[in-house]
């Protein structure tokens, strides 16, 4: 008797069990489906506040799977055993240039100008904060109370923010890369040339690589491709007076402190018609999408290097070889980066900062910041200079909830 109640709970429990897969399954369907059929109606992925690195001595995620990376290099490996030598075919690896994304380098460029030209003007009018200990930015007259300090002694403070007035540089983050004269041939920057090499901001080195010409940083441009053999580039172009470019370049290092400043381009034009702030912070939001969105399609033929460990970035199609990584197990690599693909966030650092409601309100607390929303600091200074909130911000800014007051912090769950 026992034994007959005992099989028919496990039969029971067995039926439960499918029925539960199925629901699960319908359930992970459906959500699908609807995810699908946002993406399809052009609505916004909902994106949350992003997280803080989860610790320096641990190494960025990789953007591609490792698996793709180690099949990838197996195929690069079997086609130059089967073809030892071979005319590269396809831009920007044979050493042209792509043409489609040319245009695409030249809005980006001219978008770059105008972030800088327009954040020198908001920064008049929107207050904006820097602490004094660490990288923190924050955008308003008072700095908040969030305990999110990182600097030297910032446990004597209980990690509480020291603030000052910043400036325009500390909205945005152009990391530098070594300009590279020829992309192609001379693809590597060996740590004797760490001096003699000119460095620039990342954007305007990958600006310059897909087809833009500044008279400061010339680039060899070819019109044949290069061939490969055995894995190694060659050129059998020739082009008159390019010694004598590359000594010009090379052997005295360019001034480029000037370079990323804010300041007036001599080419802009920003008239008095951008005297009203509303459509100067409009300008300015619609010029930092146009740059990260054609970034983001020059990156897909071109690469972008970052360090794993640090915030070092190289344009080209290799990492550099300068001994100047002082980040977590630099010893292990003599001092050498940990290279990897590099994102847009490692292009352009965004600089998260907190998304305040109310400039004359209350400071933001502490005790709420899950409540608090984020945005990157250049569409937060745009949007409290009244500019439109882009709806790909608005779920990661947290408009829709609704912080509890002072006297409710207790009755909240």
């Amino acid at each position: 008797m026992q034994r007959k109640t005992l099989l028919l709970q496990i039969s029971r429990l067995n039926k439960l069990h499918c029925r539960f897969n199925q629901t699960s399954s319908f359930s992970s369907e459906k959500t699908q489906y609807f995810l699908s059929l946002a993406d399809n109606n052009g609505d916004p992925v909902y994106s949350d506040v992003p997280k803080p690195r989860p610790g320096k001595s641990q190494r960025k995620p990789y953007p591609t799977p490792m698996k793709e990376l180690i099949e990838r290099a197996k195929q690069e490996k079997e086609l130059r055993k089967s073809q030892p030598c071979r005319l590269l075919e396809h831009p920007p690896a044979n050493g042209l240039l792509v043409p489609e994304l040319v245009d695409v380098a030249h809005r980006v460029y001219r978008a770059r100008q105008l972030i800088l030209a327009g954040l020198s003007k908001l920064v008049q009018f929107i207050p904006i904060q820097r602490c004094r200990f660490c990288y923190e930015v924050h955008i308003g007259p008072v700095g908040h109370e969030i305990r999110t300090c990182t600097g030297p002694k910032s446990g004597s403070r209980s990690a509480t923010h020291v603030w000052r007035k910043g400036r325009g540089s500390d909205v945005i983050f152009f990391p530098k890369s070594f300009h590279l004269y020829d992309r192609v041939g001379k693809s590597r920057v060996v740590h004797d040339d760490s001096h003699s090499v000119p460095r620039i901001p990342a954007i305007l080195e990958l600006c310059i690589q897909a087809g833009v010409d500044v008279e400061k940083y010339p680039s060899k441009r070819r019109t044949k491709p290069v061939y490969s053999i055995e894995g190694r580039i060659v050129d059998f172009e020739s082009v008159v007076g390019v010694d004598e470019m590359e000594s010009n370049l090379f052997l005295k290092n360019v001034n480029d402190s000037e370079v990323g400043v804010l300041r007036r381009d001599s080419n802009l034009e920003l008239n008095d018609e951008y005297i009203n702030l509303i459509e100067l912070s409009t300008m300015t939001l619609n010029s930092w999408f146009e740059m990260i969105g054609g970034a983001k399609k020059i990156m897909e033929k071109y690469s972008v290097w970052t360090c794993g460990y640090c915030p070092e970035v190289q344009v080209g199609p290799k990492g550099h070889k300068v001994r100047m990584c002082k980040a977590s197990k630099h010893q292990s690599r003599n001092g050498l980066h940990a290279w990897q693909e590099a994102t847009i966030d490692h292009l352009v650092g965004p600089n998260y900062v907190w998304h305040v409601r109310d400039l004359n309100g209350p400071p933001l607390r502490n005790d709420l910041k899950r409540y608090y929303g984020k945005a990157p600091a250049v569409v937060e200074l745009c949007v409290q200079a009244g500019a439109p909130v882009p709806d790909q911000y608005k779920s990661m800014m947290r408009l829709d909830v609704v912080p509890p007051e002072r006297d409710e912090v207790d009755l909240v769950a």
